[in-house]
């Protein structure tokens, strides 16, 4: 299977992300404004990774939207993360976030070449997980995992010379 043809599939949340995400800001007496509704509307309109300044760019394309100021929406990415909506990462020295909600435990394929995340699943990681966790008596919630190498695309330009091997990994926090 060619790694960019797939894709992890959404799952039914029991709620929307809008719901859950103003419930969570009223429990900390918060309110929804509606910088954040068109924030978290764009975010969840579909699934990609993204940076902050994607986002940004997204808003003003997509929605005309010169009223969410980019410090709202560092702010809003932040409580997205914290309500448990989306899941931060670190790529490149830059936090790049994935819904974390409304889909399946997965993890990733990083190629240093085109800088892409691919998304996989992974049966055989599952059991691994938790056979470690019961050899050392731990019970295990989840688990994060990033390989980084290449991809079919860039290992085959960079095998015919056309891109040059990376100098050092690339620093990738999940």
């Amino acid at each position: 299977m060619n790694v960019a043809d797939y894709r992890v599939s959404p799952i039914e949340p029991p709620e929307p992300p809008l719901v859950r995400f103003e419930r969570f800001l009223r429990a900390r007496g918060r309110r929804m404004t509606s910088q954040r509704r068109i924030i978290v509307t764009e975010v969840f309109s579909h699934h990609d990774h993204f940076d902050a300044e994607d986002l940004m760019e997204h808003l003003r394309e997509r929605m005309n939207s010169r009223e969410v100021s980019r410090p709202t929406v560092y702010r809003t990415l932040s409580e997205l993360v914290e309500a448990g909506l989306l899941k931060r990462m670190v790529i490149r020295d830059r936090y790049v976030y994935e819904h974390e909600y409304g889909y399946p435990e997965h993890d990733h394929l990083y190629c240093q070449g085109c800088h892409q995340l691919f998304e996989f699943r992974s049966e055989a990681l599952r059991h691994i997980r938790e056979s470690v966790a019961r050899e050392y008596d731990f019970e295990a919630v989840t688990h994060r995992m990033m390989i980084i190498g290449w991809c079919s695309q860039c290992r085959a330009k960079r095998d015919s010379g056309q891109m040059p091997e990376a100098d050092n990994p690339p620093r990738a926090q999940m």
